[in-house]
């Protein structure tokens, strides 16, 4: 840690992380919408994974099935509880009294997400494992591409979660806001069903959102199916997005209550 962050940096988020993992494990809706909904949630899409001629598209239900877990932990065990998490410390304050410490802003939004990114992180490698040994998904072709898809999706949900906290006004309606983020990446970033088996020009949009990159990273590295052209769109892409909510939190993130 030293040699990659200031000691006095990584000290601070480590302080903060642990306080915030704290409040995490002790907020039971939140416990169970990190932890249990993205392992119970892909088998809710198996029946219309099972309809689809995979074999066609050089799919496997393994790698199907594996990505969607894994997009579903980005949307549930990273984003929407950390949407939850910004606006809940900001609300109650905690958010405007680290900044009167030694934590820069930027340290403050890295530490409270470092725990959920953390559960994403571990569940992916539950994940990968589990589907690799009961669903005979094997082992990636490119893993590289795979922990770059895993790595560059965990980053902008982290992101996502602010810029959308600086939407939502309460803890309650978290939910909400988080809501139309989490159904269009369902339907349309591949985690539900594979944007290989979409028709070309809706597979082309699709793959503009912010979440299909790192899908589409994740299960290329997987098949090995990704050609290098492939490889360089999705990560301009999944830049561009971070870029532009890196760039809306700076602008737009709001350190105390709105009222």
């Amino acid at each position: 840690m030293s040699a990659l962050v200031p000691a006095p940096t990584g000290r601070r988020l480590k302080a903060l992380a642990r306080a915030e993992l704290t409040l995490l494990g002790r907020n039971r809706g939140a416990l169970v919408t990190a932890l249990l909904v993205p392992l119970a949630l892909p088998f809710s899409v198996r029946p219309a994974v099972d309809r689809i001629d995979l074999e066609a598209q050089g799919l496997s239900i393994g790698t199907v099935m594996l990505t969607a877990a894994i997009g579903f932990s980005f949307l549930f065990a990273v984003y929407t509880s950390l949407v939850s998490a910004y606006v809940a410390r900001r609300e109650e304050l905690v958010l405007k009294r680290l900044r009167t410490g030694e934590l820069g802003d930027a340290e403050i939004l890295t530490g409270t997400a470092l725990p959920a990114v953390s559960v994403g992180f571990a569940q992916a490698l539950v994940l990968g494992v589990g589907c690799a040994v009961l669903l005979d998904a094997g082992a990636p072709r490119a893993a590289y591409l795979t922990v770059l898809g895993l790595v560059a999706g965990l980053v902008l949900c982290a992101a996502l979660a602010a810029v959308t906290a600086t939407l939502t006004r309460t803890v309650e309606s978290a939910q909400v806001t988080a809501l139309p983020l989490v159904l269009v990446s369902m339907v349309g970033s591949g985690i539900a069903v594979p944007t290989e088996v979409m028709p070309d020009t809706l597979a082309r949009v699709c793959e503009l959102l912010p979440l299909s990159p790192a899908i589409q990273l994740v299960r290329g590295g997987w098949t090995g199916q990704l050609s290098g052209y492939e490889v360089l769109i999705a990560v301009a892409t999944t830049v561009a997005w971070t870029v532009l909510a890196v760039f809306a939190v700076r602008r737009w993130f709001r350190w105390e209550p709105r009222r």
